[in-house]
């Protein structure tokens, strides 16, 4: 596969590779540079994710026209999910015009992109990773971890297993053991889970598992002795099926391990088999092809040959579906953006004030065709996560199934320690944090006047 792709209204078919459209993006259009993987041990997550993307610009731009007249076009370097490869693509394609955002979808190449992009003023989009204090937009204007980061995640995992058990004050003496990618990604949540475990009055043991993950043997035999009442599965890639059939070896039942929202596609379980069904996981989108969004892109992206996916049967898997909802998000930021600074190309600094403005409530989420698919976002300055709300599904063997209503997280405990965190941030990189008050009293100032 090329380590260079280009897409402007060509687009994967049938597995084959993009070819390149040569040319600037023009005074019409806005670019998305894409950090893609299509190849190596989080292949899976990278075609579903970066091909439900494209499908959603390209059915904005087939069955819409673009955003207000603006085309929206992208283009694609490889990097097989490796940061030096990921920081290459970056500066190979930066110069691009009109470049709108940067979606790579890898924790490492986002922490690697932090300082670049505020220098650059175009904004980062870590949607379900990504620095979880990044969430204070106050210290991080240009990046924004959409829908949910690290800390809320965990967060919502314990509460959802208080609800298992009958409220939260029954997780007191339970013991939950944390089985974490090696990486900075997998080590993110290390600190939440031992002051969630003290403040609620359970155990936790967290367990490293070397990348990529594909030997695990040692680490559920000590499960195995832990006895712990669940098991969080903080995975990756092929570390997810081989957690789960490990699992089933030792004896651990899958009803009990909880996948956090990287361990929740049908890659990590139909490789699986059996060991996988009655497994539970985190999500902030649901699966399936019935929404009008998906429809639409069906009738209108793969029945017209223009699809990402090499495989139809992807199509509302969830991989798919977060490329979909990240592509509703980059979309009407973009609309947003235009509403304040005009219907033409946007420069990534326009952009990202489209972003902090990115307000989707259930109404809109329904107008846009993704009723059910997920909750709702309320971006602000000093929240460039939105309200971190989620909900969790159970793999019958066949399918997933969302089994909880959506779930918030504990903003009280998870905010002092973000703000903890940014401020550190700030203060090792002499940066000033924005007033958000001032600023969006200055923004109605402004639309105020005649």
């Amino acid at each position: 596969m090329p380590a260079f792709r280009t897409a402007l209204r060509s687009v994967l078919v049938a597995g084959t590779a993009l070819v390149a459209l040569t040319g600037s993006a023009g005074a019409d259009e806005q670019h998305f540079p894409l950090q893609s993987y299509r190849v190596g041990p989080y292949a899976a997550g990278g075609t579903g994710f970066f091909g439900g993307f494209i499908d959603y610009l390209n059915l904005i731009n087939t069955r819409d026209g673009g955003v207000n007249g603006v085309k929206l076009t992208w283009s694609e370097g490889e990097t097989q999910y490796e940061v030096e490869r990921g920081v290459e693509v970056y500066e190979r394609l930066k110069s691009r015009p009109g470049i709108a955002a940067w979606n790579p979808l890898s924790v490492g190449i986002a922490y690697a992109m932090v300082d670049r992009i505020t220098k650059d003023k175009v904004p980062l989009i870590t949607i379900n990773h990504g620095r979880t204090d990044s969430t204070d937009g106050r210290v991080f204007p240009y990046v924004f971890p959409l829908l949910l980061n690290p800390y809320s995640e965990t967060s919502g995992i314990v509460e959802y297993l208080g609800s298992r058990e009958g409220g939260l004050d029954r997780l007191k003496g339970k013991t939950i053991a944390v089985l974490y990618h090696g990486s900075p990604y997998g080590k993110e949540t290390i600190p939440i889970y031992e002051l969630l475990a003290k403040k609620h009055g359970f155990k936790v043991e967290q367990i490293e598992v070397p990348h990529p993950g594909n030997e695990q043997q040692s680490q559920w035999l000590t499960i195995r002795r832990l006895k712990p009442d669940y098991v969080v599965l903080r995975g990756w890639g092929v570390m997810n099926p081989v957690a789960l059939k490990t699992a089933q070896k030792t004896g651990f039942p899958a009803n009990r391990i909880v996948g956090n929202v990287w361990s929740n596609s049908e890659e990590d379980v139909i490789p699986a088999g059996e060991a996988a069904k009655g497994y539970v996981a985190i999500t902030t989108q649901a699966s399936g092809a019935e929404y009008p969004v998906l429809k639409d892109i069906i009738k209108t992206v793969y029945d017209g040959n223009t699809g990402n996916l090499a495989d139809k049967k992807r199509i509302g898997s969830v991989y798919h579906n977060l490329g979909i909802v990240n592509g509703i998000l980059n979309v009407e930021a973009v609309r947003a953006a235009q509403a304040k600074f005009g219907k033409r190309t946007l420069t990534g600094d326009e952009v990202r004030w489209g972003f902090e403005h990115l307000r989707l409530d259930e109404a809109r989420v329904a107008a846009l065709g993704a009723k059910g698919l997920f909750h709702s976002i309320n971006v602000t300055c000093a929240n460039h996560e939105g309200d971190g709300r989620v909900t969790f599904q159970q793999w019958d063997g066949a399918k997933w199934k969302v089994v909880s209503d959506w779930i918030a997280p504990d903003w009280a405990t998870l905010r002092p320690i973000i703000e903890a965190s940014s401020a550190t941030y700030a203060k090792e990189h002499g940066i000033t944090p924005r007033n958000c008050a001032a600023e969006e009293n200055a923004t109605h100032a402004a639309a105020a006047t005649p």
